[in-house]
């Protein structure tokens, strides 16, 4: 009797090449694609909900389904014209790691399950911390993504500044903050008091003399401030908050700098971007997306620690968690590195090795290039705005993001917005290029983060002319 879940040989080989050529398909064939299709929940029921058969079905088959009604139907946040939220400007070689990943079945919780594995993985975040500045002291860990890792360096923050939760602690983070910070919160058991929100000056990035206001207001009403978090890029303009200087504040002030860096951090590997990320060095932790700009698949983040024994103390097993299945790894491998003891997480994934192949594949200078792309383009287009005559800067181009309006002479500011939301409509429509909209200091302003590595131009005057069309048709 065969074993009940394997293929032959061929199948496995038929299967693989069939794959294999779907994803190179569309890694070739990518820029003849709308970069946006959706359809209705009834019309995904009725392409793919079926019952669950007693009988196999051919895998040719399930793949058809895949190519026609399911890999279609979706966002392609990997198109090179894809420039709304933040694209994942995937690569191939990644794409090969997470299958190789996937086929092996890494376990890469701990050391003792997967030794060589883990030093990749140690090697990667080496390499990152390295960037960041971070000294020889510091630790990581590879997780699901920027909200995973946030959350995560909360925890560490609260279990190093308080030694466990408090009612009266306080974390600050500013009006531009990414959203995962505040449910993160609210998952961990901080209450909106608790929450404190900081406003921003007029380039978007954090007010240092508002959070020093609200530190001092805080300690005299008998709370614990403990933590801040810095943007470094934020999702809505690129801004980056002003390093330094609350590196300096919370060095007076006894407090955890946290650096939401999910979206720019990795811009530190540029001249341009490190330049823009002063003061990185001095955080105590760092979130960092290698699904954004180190041009990686779905899904990774990665957390960044200045001291890498405080993540252990935050995620230790301790003896009354009564992990008795852990005996023989704890025995034999005390001084080594698990990563279930710097995160949430006991099964994981080998997360690095997409970053790590693709990285040691092209090298250094390419990523550098690819990074310098995503500043040239959104750089082109704040210039064309400009030259055009017919839309308004919201924010410049900074970290590759930009954001503007219809000027709409002699339009009230009503009638801009709703304009704003149909020129959405239209664009997204038309399928040449995705742009979504944001909202700044309560106006909708359409933004554009062409961070791709293969983006140019040609494409984004393409882009700008199709917006302007869609705007004048009122």
């Amino acid at each position: 009797m065969s074993a009940p879940l394997q293929l032959s040989r061929a199948d496995m080989q038929a299967l693989g090449e069939r794959a294999l050529a779907m994803v190179i398909g569309h890694h070739e064939g990518i820029r003849e694609q709308p970069t946006t299709t959706s359809v209705s929940r009834d019309e995904a029921m009725r392409l793919v909900h079926t019952p669950l058969s007693e009988g196999p079905t051919p895998p040719a088959e399930l793949l058809d389904l895949l190519a026609r009604d399911v890999f279609p139907n979706a966002f392609r946040a990997d198109h090179p014209r894809f420039y709304a939220f933040v694209p994942s400007p995937s690569n191939f070689v990644s794409a090969v790691g997470d299958f190789l990943t996937s086929g092996h079945n890494v376990f890469s919780g701990h050391w003792l399950a997967s030794s060589a594995a883990s030093q990749i993985e140690l090697t990667v975040l080496d390499w990152l911390q390295r960037a960041c500045g971070l000294p020889e002291s510091a630790g990581g860990i590879f997780v699901s993504g920027g909200s995973m890792a946030n959350l995560s360096a909360i925890v560490v923050a609260r279990e190093t500044r308080l030694g466990g939760h408090d009612p009266q602690s306080v974390v600050y983070y500013s009006d531009q903050t990414h959203s995962s910070m505040s449910k993160g919160l609210r998952v961990l058991g901080f209450n909106k008091p608790q929450r404190r929100m900081v406003a921003t000056d007029d380039a978007f990035r954090m007010d240092v003399a508002a959070l020093e206001a609200a530190i001092a207001a805080d300690r005299a009403n008998g709370m614990r401030p403990f933590c801040v978090v810095a943007n470094a890029g934020t999702t809505n303009t690129g801004a980056v908050d002003p390093l330094p200087a609350l590196a300096d504040l919370c060095a007076r002030e006894g407090l955890w700098l946290h650096v939401d860096g999910a979206y720019g951090a990795a811009a530190v590997l540029h001249p341009r971007g490190a330049a823009a990320l002063e003061g990185l060095d001095r955080a105590d932790s760092i979130t960092l997306d290698p699904h954004k700009w180190l041009f990686q698949p779905f899904e990774i983040g990665c957390l960044l620690v200045r001291d890498a024994r405080l993540m252990k103390q935050a995620f230790r097993v301790e003896e009354d968690d009564h992990a008795d299945y852990l005996a023989d790894v704890s025995r034999h491998i005390q001084d080594d590195v698990n990563f279930f003891e710097r995160g949430i997480q006991l099964t994981r994934s080998f997360k690095a090795l997409k970053v790590w192949l693709s990285l040691r594949t092209f090298g250094l200078a390419a990523f550098r290039d690819a990074i310098q792309v995503g500043f040239d383009v959104a750089d082109f287009a704040q210039q064309w705005l400009e030259a055009s005559g017919k839309w308004e800067l919201v924010t410049p181009s900074q970290m590759g993001i930009l954001t503007f309006r219809w000027r709409g002479e002699g339009m009230s500011n009503e009638a801009i917005d709703a304009l704003t939301a149909r020129t959405v409509d239209r664009m997204r429509e038309d399928g040449y290029a995705t742009v979504m909209s944001t909202i700044l200091r309560g106006r909708p302003a359409l933004r554009l983060c062409p961070i791709h590595w293969d983006a140019n131009t040609d494409e984004m005057a393409a882009t700008l002319e199709r917006l302007t069309r869609f705007a004048e048709m009122g």
